[in-house]
């Protein structure tokens, strides 16, 4: 007569109650565990939609939808220059169902500026890869009597304190980039920090500031097209497609000049490895997509990505040199 239920020797069931009491005691899963991803992932962006980050940001989480099969939702949580977003991530569960696009503001500046950063760059995260650079510009208003950095150096070295340049705000990369062009250059300028890119955008065009620096060219970009504001460099090291005519600080006498203003993906740390390969690898093939680098190319950005070994590294080597930049500056919050 077959039997209803499978029946098992006394034996075969103190084997199965022993492995079940182990996997329990070192917290493994009695069971298999579902396939990941088996529900939406979370990717915070900690900017608010619309900016170039939030773009970059939604692209990313296309690809990932359409790579892994399953719904990827956005959430903006702006606020703290970036690092409340970055730190909703670090606190969250390292399960990879919350990741988020963190900037250099977040993962190599924060940490030199802010005396008690809520989150530990080194320990609270798992590198995923860096997905992509925006190039920003030093633009000017059109009365300032000099077009590019020649004439700039020129101009600052013959009125020393005299020449000021806008930025988003005290310790933003747009700030440091001006920071570091006043280092290399041997030059003293007065940095003139704003609430953001909106106001300085406004004093730029109407002169009440004559230059600023731009960590992207989404908003300085079609004022220096319609012949509004000039723009004298680029501050990454290569040209941007959105001003492919104007050289970068490095082709015009200062090589080795390099400002790009990165963004990458990150989880929380302890997040298995198996998880961030498999969201590495599905980011990596999206970027290669025509259309992908296409509309990264609308914002002023290239794809950029890396291995998580090779992010994990980068932001080590960004933390070091931009840490340099602000205590050489002596640029605090106070």
């Amino acid at each position: 007569m077959k039997q209803p239920f499978p029946v098992f020797s006394r034996s075969q069931f103190l084997r199965g109650g022993t492995l079940f009491a182990i996997a329990i005691a070192f917290g493994l899963p009695a069971y298999a565990a579902d396939p990941y991803p088996s529900k939406p992932i979370k990717l915070v962006i900690p900017f608010p939609p619309g900016g170039p980050t939030d773009v970059m940001g939604r692209v990313v989480a296309k690809i990932l939808s359409d790579k892994l099969g399953e719904s990827v939702v956005v959430e903006n949580k702006p606020g703290a220059g970036g690092n409340l977003g970055t730190d909703a991530v670090a606190k969250a569960l390292a399960d990879g169902y919350t990741i988020g696009l963190a900037a250099v503001s977040s993962l190599a500046i924060a940490p030199s500026l802010y005396p008690k950063l809520p989150y530990d760059v080194k320990k609270d995260f798992t590198p995923i890869t860096r997905v992509g650079i925006t190039k920003g510009a030093i633009v000017a208003h059109p009365s300032v009597p000099f077009n590019d950095i020649k004439g700039l150096v020129a101009y600052a070295k013959a009125n020393p304190g005299k020449l000021s340049y806008g930025s988003s705000g005290v310790g933003t990369a747009n700030h440091l980039a001006g920071e570091m062009l006043e280092a290399t250059a041997g030059i003293d300028m007065v940095h003139v920090p704003y609430k953001g890119t909106a106001p300085l955008t406004q004093d730029l065009l109407g002169g009440q500031v004559p230059m600023s620096v731009e960590s992207s060219l989404t908003s300085a970009g079609p004022n220096v097209k319609e012949g509004k504001l000039k723009a004298i460099a680029i501050i990454s090291g290569t040209r941007s497609p959105l001003l492919p005519d104007v050289p970068t600080v490095a082709e015009q006498g200062y090589p080795g000049f390099d400002v790009p203003i990165w963004f990458g993906l990150v989880g929380p740390a302890g997040l298995p490895k198996d998880i961030t390969a498999k969201l590495n690898q599905a980011v990596i093939e999206g970027l290669k997509a025509p259309e992908v680098v296409e509309r990264f190319a609308q914002i002023g950005a290239e794809p950029a990505p890396t291995t998580p070994e090779g992010f994990a590294e980068y932001i080590r080597s960004e933390n070091l040199r931009w840490g340099k930049v602000i205590r050489d500056a002596k640029i605090t919050l106070e």
